[in-house]
């Protein structure tokens, strides 16, 4: 494993940096006054649109596709430093390098199984930023973190598709620019388990798609929106299935990988801000005549969350460098653990960074308790901690079982292919 960062990779680090040092963390308080004064949660502010193009302009667009007719065509491994640059602003540097989810999944699905006309309406759009999409697939009536569980239905009928169910967490779904869905549904119930769900396109002002309300997240109203929607006799042309009827798990399986290990490259970033703010406040504030920072309890928690950042960064690397090598599929077991690893750290370091600023980690005045807030949704996003810790025993029960002794992850053992079982395509809720 080579973990040195390539030279291209260097060179958009120090220009990714350098944008965020200029554009991005100054346009912070303007992005929250622009949002105060519209009243609308879902409000997209003119700041946004000014960074989307400054970004363009000094190539930082479309960092994460791996593809180069898309964008630069980075590997996971040289993406990672730069999806962790952005998570230190979540709400303004992903978009505006158009690099945010549910967007960038939705792109490598139109991608590698969209047709030319899926292509020329919808992912040229998206590449270009001029709209955004959604992931329909988490259902309020069943257990989604088990993806066979999904009830949607999608039948056919002649040359249509007509679907009939009811979808929650559809993240993007009330961003302004957001355009099209993409959902999953269930076109054959008597097909074998993984073969019955199908992934079609569909626009979101589709007659017969109801945005029911927006579900807010810890309380906040976040401006993207995530929504239930119900589907009521929803007819869209057959030409709106991806790939074939029966691939829905297929496609899920690529989508989820990638999504996943953004989530947590981001989520190191926020990680990193969060301990820079602690080690700050800590250092302007005294109590009972000792600087905060001098207390032996504060300096145990900078020394942990430093020690843990470093953990999570290479183990981050190191499921990158194995997607990259040896492919999604056998980096499955940890893409899962640095899925159950990261927001769970992260969620440690803030909630301490909290702490350390009294009353005002709390409220709106510091970026905190939204970190906070929207890492806690990790635990669930893209599948509970819980699955993802069932992929990592049933995986190391296999080498057990099988007689394979030695090594940890990464040794050829653990590069096996693993099944594809529910587990590996949860999805509750919708962010990647």
């Amino acid at each position: 494993m080579d973990f040195a960062l390539s030279e291209r990779c260097q060179d958009l680090q120090v220009r990714l940096t350098k944008f965020m040092d200029e554009r991005i963390y100054p346009a912070e308080a303007l992005y929250r006054a622009q949002m105060n004064a519209a009243g609308d949660p879902n409000f997209h502010p003119p700041i946004l649109e000014e960074l989307k193009a400054e970004a363009r302009s000094r190539g930082l667009w479309n960092l994460f596709h791996p593809h180069e007719q898309c964008g630069p065509g980075l590997r996971n491994a040289e993406y990672a430093p730069l999806a962790e640059i952005m998570g230190r602003s979540p709400h303004l540097a992903p978009e505006a390098c158009n690099c945010s989810a549910p967007d960038t999944g939705n792109m490598e699905v139109l991608t590698l199984f969209g047709n030319e006309e899926q292509k020329a309406q919808w992912l040229h759009p998206l590449l270009d930023g001029e709209i955004r999409s959604a992931f329909a697939m988490t259902e309020p009536a069943v257990a989604s973190s088990d993806a066979t569980n999904i009830q949607l239905t999608v039948q056919r009928d002649h040359d249509e598709y007509i679907l009939n169910g009811r979808k929650w967490w559809v993240s993007n779904a009330l961003h302004q620019n957001c355009r099209v869905l993409i959902v999953m549904g269930k076109t054959d119930p008597t097909a074998p388990r993984h073969r019955q769900q199908s992934m079609v396109i569909v626009p979101i002002d589709t007659p017969g798609v109801s945005v029911l309300r927006p579900l807010p997240v810890f309380g906040y109203q976040d401006r993207e929106g995530h929504v239930e929607i119900d589907f009521e006799d929803v007819r869209i042309p057959v030409a709106n299935l991806l790939a074939g009827e029966g691939d829905g798990f297929m496609i899920s399986q690529t989508r989820l990988g990638p999504g996943r290990i953004h989530h947590c490259m981001r989520t190191i970033g926020a990680a990193e801000r969060a301990l820079e703010l602690l080690c700050q406040r800590a250092s302007q504030r005294a109590t009972f005549g000792l600087p905060v920072s001098e207390r032996a309890n504060i300096q145990d928690w900078i020394a942990e969350a430093r020690i843990e950042i470093e953990m999570i960064r290479l183990l981050t690397l190191k499921t990158a460098w194995l997607m990259d090598t040896a492919g999604n599929r056998h980096a499955r077991t940890e893409i899962a653990a640095i899925k159950v690893a990261a927001p769970n750290i992260a969620l440690r370091i803030i909630d301490r960074a909290i702490q350390v600023h009294g009353g005002g980690g709390v409220s709106d005045d510091f970026p905190l308790a939204s970190m906070w807030a929207h890492q806690r949704t990790l635990r669930l996003a893209d599948g509970p901690d819980e699955v993802h810790k069932r992929t990592i025993a049933r995986h190391e029960l296999r080498r057990w079982n099988t007689g394979q002794r030695g090594g940890g992850a990464g040794s050829p053992a653990s590069t096996s292919p693993a099944s594809t079982s529910p587990a590996s395509t949860s999805s509750a809720p919708d962010a990647s």
